[in-house]
């Protein structure tokens, strides 16, 4: 962050100053007191659960300057800036620090799959070119959105903003903040259904990305659906399209799947060059495409493009992560959960139990906010885990995958299976993330070890 003083920080917001006007804080705010550091300041917010304001003493002692607060705090020895609403006031800060910072580009991603994988993948080829700034995680809301602008400096010379939404008008809020030169819509699916009725709402809201950037921008569009493409229509600016499809600015050529892995030429406007990833699935090529459409609108090398991409982990955790244990591959995908990206797993799945010859064995927990459809997009999933020829579909109470799943009521309950695991089994645990499913992923690994000791003990002491 760059370095503010108080007096300033509370002319931004028009607060009121109950802090030495003089103080200045250098490190971006944090709203978890235990993350306070010197330099930074605190950000007392209101939650269901929880008043920052009771934490402020704490956020002090762990170094912050100062708290930015939205009730009166009559404490003198509890430095403060009280402003209405926090949130507000800290998208006027970060919009502040942005005017700051001529120099910095910033990049906008939205889509409703594959945000946090594009922006991992993205930060891998930025990185080698100059200082890059990414939300950790998937901070993607008001919250994380002007939180990550406010850790770039003078001299951060790309930052990646990750943008989602709940509601209409939020991309476009959270965009005249952060304001990116470059805006990403990587594809319109049917994640959050239940907020926005209908997918034709989801697009409206994903095209916010394209009207908010400046004329001297550029518009990076996915060809993964029918409405992204459409958005064309709305800028005037520079646009690129990527894609697998042979009109795509930025394409992928020979694909083939090795090992999980994708393997493609990358073919733009300057030349055609070999990619081999080390991430799994198909699905993952378009996040590759659109990171390098993005590198590709900065001139960017190919081979820079090429050997970041063919070389890049993801750095997200919970993401079709691999655990090759004795006799088993356990695929971890359990950080969140939409019917395409349940497809894309199954698929993969597939593909790894039939490379090792082995049964395909799917724990899949519910997948939230599909509203209306929410049945029907489960029963679905079952019916393609079938059509695939998924071995053993686990419905982790998830009723909604019908008659072709078995089915438990927790994920504690489905351990049970372990011992019907064979050796060369493929086991895949996904679900939205307020199903927490990476505990059943943890705990089937735990007890295949342990089975595996108890097992190898046995054998020992028979011999």
């Amino acid at each position: 962050m760059i370095r503010l003083k108080a007096g300033t920080i509370a002319q931004i917001v028009s607060g009121r100053l109950n802090v030495d006007e003089h103080l200045e804080v250098w490190t971006a705010p944090v709203f978890d007191s235990r993350k306070a550091t010197p330099g930074s300041f605190f950000l007392a917010l209101q939650g269901e659960n929880a008043d920052g304001h009771e934490f402020i003493k704490d956020a002090l002692n762990h170094g912050a300057v100062f708290a930015l607060v939205s009730k009166e705090i009559n404490d003198p020895n509890l430095p403060n800036i009280q402003v209405l609403d926090v949130l507000e006031a800290l998208a006027k800060i970060a919009s502040y620090v942005r005017d700051q910072l001529p120099n910095l580009k910033v990049i906008g991603i939205t889509g409703s799959q594959g945000k946090t994988t594009t922006k991992d993948l993205l930060y891998h080829i930025l990185e080698g070119v100059g200082p890059t700034v990414s939300p950790e995680n998937s901070f993607n809301n008001e919250l994380g959105a002007p939180l990550n602008l406010l850790r770039c400096d003078e001299n951060t010379k790309f930052c990646i903003a990750e943008i989602g939404a709940r509601h209409l008008g939020d991309i476009y809020k959270m965009a005249t903040v952060v304001r990116p030169e470059i805006g990403v819509v990587l594809k319109v699916g049917s994640a959050h259904l239940s907020e926005f009725g209908n997918r034709e709402n989801i697009a409206k809201t994903k095209s916010e990305m394209i009207q908010a950037l400046p004329s001297d921008g550029v518009a990076i569009l996915g060809t993964y659906d029918e409405f992204t493409p459409k958005m064309a229509d709305l800028f005037d600016g520079r646009i690129l399209t990527f894609g697998e499809i042979a009109d795509a600015n930025v394409r992928a050529a020979d694909v083939e799947i090795r090992e999980g892995c994708p393997h493609f030429d990358l073919v733009n406007s300057a030349g055609r060059i070999t990619i081999g990833m080390r991430l799994i699935g198909a699905h993952q090529i378009p996040n590759a495409l659109a990171a390098a459409a993005v590198a590709t609108a900065l001139g960017i090398s190919n081979d820079h493009i090429a050997t970041a991409l063919s070389t890049a982990e993801l750095k997200s955790k919970w993401r079709m992560e691999l655990h090759e244990l004795p006799g088993l591959l356990l695929i971890n995908d359990a950080y969140n959960a939409a019917p395409e990206s349940v497809e894309a797993a199954l698929f993969s799945l597939r593909q790894f139990a039939q490379e090792r010859g082995g049964a395909a064995w799917a724990f899949l927990g519910k997948m939230h906010e599909l509203g209306e459809s929410s049945d029907q997009r489960h029963q679905d999933i079952g019916t393609l885990a079938r059509d695939l020829a998924i071995d053993h579909l686990i419905a982790i109470n998830a009723k909604e995958y019908g008659a072709n799943a078995i089915h438990f009521e927790n994920w504690e309950s489905a351990i049970q299976l372990i011992p019907e695991f064979s050796e060369c089994d493929v086991v895949l645990v996904k679900a939205s993330r307020a199903e927490a499913l990476e505990r059943l992923a943890e705990a089937l690994i735990e007890n295949w070890m342990a089975n595996l000791q108890v097992n190898s003990k046995d054998q020992r002491s028979k011999s």
